[in-house]
């Protein structure tokens, strides 16, 4: 029995000295897989870090980046507001100078009509000099009108205006003449 239990025995530390080389054996395997997890935890941590410098670092780039934006459009709407003007001041000037044209264009027409009818009227009372009888008047005008008739060939209707306009105030001058 007593080899037997030495068979025994010596069977369990077999026994447990394989289990305590397992149990060795295991406990490198896990203190690797632990280096080797601290490793990669470490590497975690690290890229970590680098990911949040990385995305503080682009958020500062964006923030710069939407800074330079706003300053751009606030430049552009300052340019725009500028050429607004520009062309707001460019109506205005452009209205102006289209009503100075029609003025002057209006005066010009009215100094031309004007310096024909002081023209017509220097011809008319060319025309009336001499005439010293209200009889002589009545027939200068009919001749003058046989004459300038706008349905003649050389006719003036401004003339034939201004003939009549003269003729009624030499007229009227014989007349108040008679009654005095």
């Amino acid at each position: 029995m007593d080899s037997t239990k030495r068979i025994h025995d010596s069977s369990n530390l077999d026994e447990l000295n394989q289990l305590k080389v397992w149990f060795f054996k295991e406990n490198v395997r896990l203190q690797t897989l632990e280096s080797e997890l601290k490793n990669k935890e470490d590497e975690l941590l690290e890229m970590k870090e680098q990911f949040q410098r990385e995305t503080l670092e682009t958020k500062r780039r964006l923030d710069r980046e939407r800074q330079r934006l706003k300053n751009d459009e606030e430049f552009f709407e300052k340019k725009l507001d500028i050429l607004r003007n520009g062309f707001a001041q460019l109506d205005i000037e452009r209205t102006k100078i289209k009503n100075d044209r029609i003025r002057l264009e209006a005066e010009r027409s009215a100094r031309i009509s004007y310096s024909r009818q002081e023209r017509s009227t220097d011809m008319a009372e060319l025309l009336f000099q001499g005439v010293n009888s209200l009889i002589a008047l009545k027939k200068r005008y009919r001749e003058l009108l046989k004459i300038f008739h706008p349905d003649n060939t050389g006719g003036d209707h401004n003339m034939v205006l201004t003939i009549n306009k003269l003729y009624d105030e030499i007229k009227s001058g014989y007349e108040i003449g008679k009654r005095a």
